[in-house]
């Protein structure tokens, strides 16, 4: 009795290690070869929260601060009732008879609440001595598309509200196609930018993410007819002559050379790549790196190898990329 249910221990030991053994490892679920970018995009984000920006004084009264409310909240309820826009937040207020209110909002990832006295002016419009945003417009550069799932990268870096340094969360948000009008260069000291037209109705993709290795969604349009470039991984990565694909005029995305200068994996920033522009046409153009190439592909023989973050200021033909994998590390999740 005793060995037969040894012997039946054993066996289910047995199994056990057995599916233990045939677990699947973890793998990367994006594609060895990517469609790249370098189309000017436009971008608009819809945050999680109605983002305080400022406050300021109502009949001499700054009640804002006194709540203890500050720039960087994010307003989610107003009198217990969810408010995802101002224009959800405005509606509410004014159907309200008390001019104080409970407002909830989060800062540092914790539930705050707090009263806030409001202000009713000549014209029946409510005063709340704070100044809101519930969403951001933008452009930048499209950096790849996984041709396998549809998933696509942009910028390199993460999207900050301007007023707060913070992160932005994304509720939802679109791609769009632009159209790239003028060039303010770069000089040292002061970066340049791209000044584009934003066609909202020519939707390319849906945002899902902002992290600090960029924003990420699902490609919505038809792929574009290009060729596609093996990922390469960090150690494949060499110093030396390489190119990236951006748009300086219109829409059409041209290659213009640049020389990696430095390679470096861990970053904490994702500076890996540090480049200098060697073209000198988008030089004369430009000035070097400007505002609105973020995201920008780096093409390095038959690899996509990165994309364009940040412009160095005093230098404005060098700037830094980060790695493609650690945009598609990110881009995974």
């Amino acid at each position: 009795m005793v060995l037969k249910k040894f012997k039946k221990f054993r066996k289910a030991k047995f199994l056990l290690l057995l599916s233990l053994f045939i677990m699947p490892f973890p793998a990367l679920a994006y594609s060895d070869y990517l469609i790249p970018g370098g189309e000017n995009i436009g971008i608009q984000i819809q945050s999680k929260g109605i983002i305080i920006v400022g406050t300021y004084e109502v009949n001499g009264t700054n009640n804002a601060d006194a709540s203890g409310l500050k720039a960087g909240d994010r307003i989610f309820k107003i009198n217990g009732k969810s408010v995802a826009t101002i224009d959800e937040m405005a509606s509410t207020i004014s159907t309200l008879e008390n001019t104080t209110i409970e407002v909830s909002y989060m800062r540092d990832g914790k539930q705050k609440t707090t009263s806030l006295t409001i202000f009713k002016d000549e014209n029946g419009v409510y005063k709340t001595g704070l100044y809101v945003k519930d969403s951001i417009t933008g452009i930048g550069t499209l950096s790849f598309i996984d041709p396998e799932t549809k998933i696509f990268g942009a910028l390199g870096h993460e999207i900050l509200e301007r007023s707060t340094g913070q992160m932005l969360e994304v509720k939802d948000g679109q791609i769009f196609d632009t159209n790239v009008t003028t060039i303010d260069r770069s000089e040292r000291g002061t970066p340049g930018s791209k000044n584009a037209e934003l066609e909202y109705d020519d939707v390319k993709g849906n945002i899902k993410e902002n992290t600090k290795s960029g924003i990420f969604g699902t490609y919505t349009d038809e792929l574009p007819d290009k060729k596609t470039y093996k990922v390469a991984k960090p150690s494949e990565v060499k110093t030396g002559e390489a190119k990236i694909l951006t748009v300086i005029k219109n829409k059409e995305v041209k290659e213009y050379t640049i020389n990696i200068l430095k390679v470096t994996e861990n970053d904490p920033e994702n500076k890996n790549i540090l480049f200098e522009i060697t073209d000198e046409g988008l030089i004369n153009t430009t000035g070097g790196v400007v505002q609105g190439m973020s995201g920008s592909s780096i093409i390095q023989g038959d690899y996509i190898v990165g994309a364009v973050t940040h412009v160095v200021i005093d230098n404005p033909k060098r700037g830094f990329g980060i790695l493609i994998t650690k945009m598609l590390e990110e881009a995974e999740n």
